[in-house]
């Protein structure tokens, strides 16, 4: 291999991380200038990142836990307390659903940037990441105060929790690549991506175990990729039971192909970006 061939090999094996390298920098900027922007104007600023979540959780946790009197069994056989539990689908979902929602309207929404000659593109949906993982922090932080000061439950098992999402973040970012740009080109995608990302929620074990669900349709909740992360998180952050090894191993090598394939896609299609914004 000739050292022009290796270099641009190298250049493209280094690119989907350049959020982390080179473009660190620029990409930490957006991203707070994204959680600050947000809200901007309004009277609890941040405080909005925790009331949000909160606000979604009693609203599931009334109308499930309540009203249709959803319970939960912990792994070795007793009644977990529904909301705690809960919480944990609310996360790890509203992280995904987070990017992914956002990633249509991406480009449109930064075209300033899109016209630019010199301007790393793929670090556009990184920053949308970025600032959903603080969030994710923020709702995180109310689950270890509300787990192990209401509700009594806590497991130290929960620093692996990086861990566990890890491959999460790898399909997410590219999940929000391939979305963005197919949003400058097929707008009805705007559309029909809230109405999915609503439905991964439903088809996950966020707000019931897959065990009961009627075996017909399990194979549905278990080709949601959320179903796996959200039990995870879970065995994890509640149940002090270690991770599932061998299944993190998967979703990390399929979420780092899917990276590649999708950063590869972005940047093809990044060519026309500018002449039809």
């Amino acid at each position: 291999m000739n050292r022009p061939q290796a270099g641009r090999l190298g250049h493209f094996l280094a690119g989907p991380f350049r959020a982390f390298g080179r473009d660190r920098s620029l990409t930490a900027q957006l991203a707070w200038r994204d959680i600050l922007g947000r809200y901007r104007g309004a009277n609890f600023g941040l405080f909005w990142s925790l009331i949000g979540p909160l606000m979604m959780l009693a609203i599931y946790a009334l109308a499930f836990g309540h009203i249709l009197g959803s319970r939960w069994v912990r792994p070795e056989g007793e009644a977990a307390n529904f909301a705690i539990v809960l919480f944990i689908g609310i996360i790890v979902h509203g992280f995904f659903a987070e990017c992914v929602s956002r990633a249509p309207s991406l480009m449109q929404g930064n075209a300033n940037y899109v016209k630019k000659v010199i301007f790393p593109l793929p670090v556009l949906p990184w920053a949308v990441v970025w600032s959903a993982l603080f969030h994710m922090a923020m709702n995180l932080l109310v689950f270890v105060l509300l787990a192990g000061l209401v509700y009594g439950v806590f497991s130290w098992y929960i620093v692996l929790l990086p861990v566990v999402l890890a491959p999460l973040v790898m399909l997410t970012i590219a999940a929000t690549w391939v979305i963005s740009a197919l949003g400058v080109y097929l707008r009805d995608i705007g559309q029909a991506v809230p109405v999915v990302v609503t439905g991964m929620f439903f088809l996950s074990s966020a707000i019931i175990p897959v065990e009961s669900v009627p075996e017909q349709y399990r194979l549905v909740f278990h080709l949601n990729p959320l179903t796996f992360f959200i039990d995870q998180a879970r065995n994890v952050a509640l149940w002090q039971v270690l991770p599932d090894w061998q299944g993190l191993a998967a979703y990390a090598v399929g979420g780092l192909v899917a990276m590649y394939l999708a950063y590869g896609w972005f940047k093809l299609t990044s060519r026309g970006f500018a002449d039809v914004l």
